[in-house]
């Protein structure tokens, strides 16, 4: 039976659905494409049009589209159980994805929260690490300390925890806000600076605010070697390091939230590997499912976890959602990890990386081109731009004409393809960029 023109479907879509982060009007003249089916990298439209996926849909599939594995792994969960409340209850599914979360952490971070988003699982870091505090009877420590240009989610305490002006200005006025520290972005650096001057500046403003309210402060929140909202701004592994040594010596928490950037993309399964310390929370979504179901947790260390076990139910950690530890997205996570492991994946992804940062070295040295910069299976850079409104929206809609879904953040151009790419795969990639860049630049 013949589905829906893509036409068709998209109008109804405008009349009945509000799509996230858009502003709707936009859509009367660009409506959204209509998807049909997907495989691989590829994802069709209902009138035979193929859009290579090479932003991973929103950063969460891996492995690609229809993967047989995962597919299977869910069809037979379907058999065994669908869903059970995690209060009073567990399966074997949310037992089997903890122990082996927490053997990849070293069994430093043994305790795994959980819920269904991103933006859920800061919300849980950041009540979990406040009540830590209250219940260890320092109730002065609850404010937070985050980067600028930081973005943590768009639920009301994870805007708190924002800096992204976009997300957060039209709720000020409902927030609790943070203490900002400056960002380690190498992009800031002066003239005659390094990226290691950037990071020792950040962390100097972070040591100063950790001074200035120390016996307050709970928390410092950080993405681990990108941030990824605020244009893919990258910082080394020694910034993280200092991170940890600063909230040791001042007595806060780490939380890294590595729900983009965890899960291999930046080249290690936890980005906080690479500077060989582990955080008080760390916080996984995304790609931890691979693409397929909604999972989110906060893994945490033993003293945290003991914090809260105590005769006084007012001292347990109240929290809930009704689809926390759900089987079918946790045995997607199952699969998702024995993909990694059977399959090499983080080795694959170096070769992969190598033939990629090498077809896109054109672009990288395109004078309109600033700032090209690589992190494990992300690469970014800056359109110089000169007054051209828009940019991103019409980057994204001749990508679409290129075959190409890439989605631009403002002027930055990035790439986090799912890891099932090879090297012919990298050649027509970079090729189809170019091209697209070109065209947007020479009409403009």
């Amino acid at each position: 039976m013949n589905g829906p023109r893509s036409g068709d479907l998209a109008a109804r879509s405008l009349r009945s659905v509000w799509h996230p982060c858009t502003q709707m009007r936009h859509h009367e003249t660009s409506p959204p494409i209509a998807v049909a089916h997907a495989h691989g990298a590829w994802l069709h439209d209902a009138d035979g049009r193929r859009y290579f996926d090479a932003i991973s849909s929103w950063w969460v599939n891996l492995f690609g589209h229809t993967n047989t594995r995962i597919n299977n792994a869910l069809k037979d969960q379907l058999d065994r159980l669908e869903h059970a409340m995690l209060a009073g209850f567990t399966h074997e599914p949310v037992v089997a994805l903890s122990e082996k979360l927490s053997t990849l952490a070293g069994h430093v971070l043994g305790h795994c929260f959980f819920a269904s988003d991103g933006a859920s699982a800061v919300e849980i870091a950041l009540k979990m690490s406040a009540h830590a505090w209250r219940n260890a009877g320092h109730g002065d420590k609850r404010e937070f300390i985050c980067l600028q240009g930081a973005y943590h989610g768009e639920t009301l305490g994870a805007l708190g925890v924002t800096d992204t002006a976009l997300f957060r200005e039209p709720y000020d006025g409902l927030l609790r806000a943070s203490h900002v520290a400056a960002s380690p972005d190498a992009r800031q650096a002066q003239p005659g600076e390094s990226a290691a001057d950037v990071e020792q500046r950040a962390l100097a403003s972070l040591e100063k605010l950790l001074q200035q309210r120390q016996g307050h402060i709970a928390a410092v929140i950080v993405e681990p070697l990108v941030q990824c909202a605020s244009g893919m701004a990258m910082h080394g592994a020694a910034y993280l390091a200092g991170v940890r040594r600063l909230c040791d010596a001042y007595g806060a928490h780490m939380i890294a939230d590595e729900i983009a950037v965890g899960c291999g993309r930046t080249g290690s399964f936890f980005a906080c590997e690479q500077a060989g310390i582990w955080p008080d929370f760390l916080c996984l979504s995304k790609g931890i499912s691979g693409g397929y179901l909604p999972l989110s947790l906060v893994m945490t260390r033993d003293a945290v976890y003991e914090a809260f076990y105590h005769d006084d139910v007012r001292k347990g950690f109240l929290h809930s959602h009704s689809y926390t530890g759900n089987p079918l997205a946790c045995r997607a996570a199952l699969e998702v990890l024995a993909i990694f492991e059977d399959d090499d994946v983080l080795a694959r992804n170096r070769v992969f990386a190598e033939a990629m940062t090498e077809a896109l070295q054109p672009l990288a040295h395109d004078p309109r081109i600033a700032n090209f910069r690589q992190a494990g299976m992300i690469w970014a850079c800056d359109a110089v731009l000169d007054g051209q409104p828009g940019f991103s929206r019409r980057f994204a809609a001749e990508a679409a004409r290129n075959e190409l879904l890439l989605r631009p953040i403002g002027s930055t151009i990035y790439l986090m393809p799912p890891y099932i790419l090879d090297q012919q795969d990298a050649v027509w990639l970079a090729e189809r960029i170019r091209r697209t860049f070109d065209a947007v630049m020479e009409a403009a």
